[in-house]
């Protein structure tokens, strides 16, 4: 089947990652949704915004719903695809899928851990006190293995 890379640039997610599980060839597999917005100034001063819905599968979906959350600033690249089928009626239902090949996060950790905390509605008293006065412990902070690349 033949596919179309596509590339999506310096965008932000429009909700959080939505993971379930579904069986595959193998077993049990991730596979995560997310809609991303880019948003694009053409010469003429216009502001278009592009809004794509991918699809995301195993280790790259478990930890974009990990690490990533609505408003995280990601680079995406995949491949667009036909997912033409039959359905119950014997009509043909023609549709286009976003599978996610790639995915870069663009957020420092700061950032991120920042957007976390306004999204959950902030954190433990003592943990945000330090971390607003800069003076954040060790076991406050995440260590290199939480990070995903």
């Amino acid at each position: 089947m033949a596919f179309v890379r596509v590339e999506q640039r310096n965008a932000r997610l429009a909700a959080p990652v939505r993971l379930e599980t579904v069986k595959g060839r193998e077993g049990s597999v991730s596979k995560g949704t997310v809609t991303i917005i880019s948003n694009v100034r053409h010469g003429s001063g216009e502001d278009e915004a592009t809004s794509i819905q991918w699809t995301l599968w195993g280790r790259l979906a478990e930890n974009a719903a990990e690490y990533l959350g609505k408003g995280s600033r990601v680079n995406v690249v995949g491949r667009l695809q036909n997912n033409n089928y039959q359905n119950a009626q014997g009509e043909t239902v023609y549709a286009l899928t976003f599978t996610c090949e790639e995915i870069d996060y663009l957020d420092t950790r700061a950032d991120a851990e920042a957007r976390r905390a306004r999204q959950e509605g902030g954190k433990t008293a003592g943990g945000d006190a330090r971390a607003k006065a800069g003076k954040a412990t060790p076991a406050d902070m995440p260590s290199d293995e939480d990070v995903p690349f």
